[in-house]
C-alpha cells in the first residue's frame, strides 16, 4: 500500500474516555461518527453523496474510487469539512460541457452546500483552503467518470475564484482519505486492487441513484 501525507488508519467502534462524543454541528446528526482508538479521535465517516463540517477536534474519513472528496478548512477559525461526490452519467464528455448543465449541477451543489455551511458558521471565504482527492480509474467500465469529476472540480474552482493547495487526483488506485480539519492535515492511502470490487459496487449503486431524475434546485445561496 502507498501512503502519502498532505500538510490513517482503520476505525474502531470503541468509545472515548467517559463514553462521551462531543455533539456535532446542527444538520449532521445522520453522519456515522465513532471513536477511533488508534487516532484517539472521534471520526466522521462519509459515504457517496454526503459531506460533513466540524469545528471539533476530530477526523473525517472516506474511501474513494471514481468519486472525489474536497477537503476545505479555514485556518484562523479552526473549522473545516469534507464532501464525497460524483457527477451523474452523461452522453456529453467533451471539454465544452459547463457548470450550467444538469449533470455538472450535482457537483456544484455538493461544493456549495459544504462551503455555505462553513460561511454560515463564521468562516471567511477569502481564507478557505482546499485540497482534493480521488477521481481514479479503478475499473475499466468507469473510465470517463473520474476524468469528468476532475474536470468539473477544476472548472468550479476557477469560476469561484478558489485554488487547490494540494491534490492527488486520477490514476488507477482507490484511496482512503483521512482529514483533520482543525489542522488542515490530510493523510491519503492508496489501496491495493483487492478493494476495487467493493468500492466500485458502492459507487455504481450511487451512480444509478444519480441517474434518476431529481430536483436539485432550491436551497443554494452562496455568501459573499
Amino acid at each position: 500500500m502507498l501512503a502519502r501525507q498532505f500538510t490513517g488508519r482503520e476505525g474502531s467502534t470503541n468509545m472515548p474516555p467517559m463514553g462521551q462524543i462531543e455533539p456535532c454541528m446542527d444538520g449532521f446528526e445522520t453522519i456515522n461518527r465513532y471513536y477511533d482508538k488508534m487516532q484517539g479521535l472521534v471520526t466522521a465517516k462519509i459515504l457517496p453523496g454526503e459531506y460533513y463540517v466540524t469545528r471539533n477536534q476530530e477526523m473525517i474519513t472516506t474511501v474513494l474510487g471514481s468519486c472525489i472528496s474536497v477537503c476545505v478548512y479555514e485556518p484562523t477559525l479552526g473549522m473545516g469539512g469534507m464532501n464525497h461526490f460524483m457527477l451523474p452519467s452523461s452522453n456529453s464528455l467533451n471539454d465544452s460541457e459547463d457548470l450550467l448543465s444538469d449533470s455538472f449541477r450535482y457537483g456544484d451543489v455538493a461544493m456549495e452546500r459544504m462551503i455555505n455551511d462553513l460561511l454560515r458558521n463564521g468562516a471567511d471565504k477569502r481564507r478557505l483552503k482546499f485540497k482534493a482527492f480521488g477521481g481514479g480509474q479503478i475499473i475499466r467500465q468507469m473510465t470517463s467518470v473520474g476524468d469528468r469529476n476532475i474536470r468539473f472540480l477544476r472548472k468550479f474552482m476557477v469560476l469561484e475564484g478558489y485554488k487547490l493547495d494540494a491534490q492527488d487526483l486520477g490514476g488507477i488506485h482507490p484511496r482512503k482519505v483521512n482529514f483533520f480539519p482543525l489542522e488542515g492535515r490530510v493523510m491519503v492511502k492508496k489501496l491495493q486492487h483487492m478493494h476495487n470490487d467493493t468500492i466500485a459496487a458502492r459507487e455504481n449503486q450511487y451512480k444509478t441513484e444519480l441517474d434518476k431524475p431529481e430536483d436539485i434546485s432550491g436551497d443554494i445561496d452562496l455568501f459573499d
